[in-house]
């Protein structure tokens, strides 16, 4: 078992450093860690340095020696799931699952079929919501650079992404549109790649043909459905494998 893994503002400068607040308390109350015992620090972006604590005080405080820091640098291609907003829990479902298997960075899509609604300040503890579950998934999944997680985006927003990166696909497929296979689609080695996940009820005609237009070609995962909250999941696993950041 790697290193648990707890983040901070700033990667120190320093030999010692206390890790105190929310991390602290989950690293002495929850992971019970003792003097001796590994740790690693990261501050989400790729910077991270492996430690050892030296001393731990009451429910939510320890030192901690730094030993080497390293800088991990973004990884090519970059890849972006645009996620249809889905109904209940499975929208942090699908950022846990994204996030653990290794995307770069999560879109969050108002289709017009998505039953599910971000407005006011409900949006907004979706948002957190999204956001906070990429970040625990990230510690849990030992990653040193977390994906983020923008702004909720309107297919006029969603189109003009697609219209800038090096590949862009729409997980689409039905009896009337004709669609490609992305396991067997050339993919960059390189650059940006964009794939876009509709809701339960699927990409509407409209935005299809917006999407198209910006220069995404409708693309298939296999002979079975997926559900929204899993096609993502599937999509990036098979991205990273075919482009080597897998390997």
């Amino acid at each position: 078992m790697t290193a648990p893994v707890f983040v901070v503002d700033t990667i120190p400068d320093t030999p010692l450093f206390v890790l105190d607040g929310p991390e602290g308390r989950h690293a002495v109350s929850v992971k019970r860690l003792n003097p001796g015992e590994d740790v690693v620090l990261t501050d989400g972006r790729g910077r991270w340095a492996d430690c050892v604590v030296s001393a731990v005080e009451g429910k939510d405080r320890l030192t901690v020696e730094l030993s080497t820091v390293y800088e991990d640098p973004a990884e090519e291609p970059h890849v972006t799931v645009v996620q249809a907003l889905p109904k209940g829990d499975r929208g942090e479902l699908a950022v846990e699952t994204m996030t653990e298997t290794g995307v770069d960075a999560i879109v969050p899509w108002a289709a017009s079929r998505c039953i599910t609604q971000w407005k006011g300040d409900r949006g907004l503890k979706a948002l957190a919501k999204w956001r906070s579950t990429a970040r625990e998934s990230g510690k849990q999944s030992r990653r040193t650079r977390f994906p983020e997680v923008a702004e909720l985006m309107t297919t006029k927003q969603v189109a003009a992404l697609l219209a800038g990166a090096d590949f862009a696909g729409v997980l689409h497929e039905d009896r009337e549109h004709g669609s490609d296979a992305l396991a067997t689609v050339e993919l960059p080695a390189k650059g940006s790649i964009v794939l876009v996940v509709g809701p339960e009820g699927g990409v509407s005609p409209d935005e299809l043909a917006a999407f198209e237009a910006a220069g995404a070609k409708p693309y298939r995962l296999g002979r079975s459905v997926l559900r929204t909250s899993t096609a993502g999941t599937a999509a990036t696993a098979l991205v990273l494998a075919r482009t080597g950041r897998w390997s």
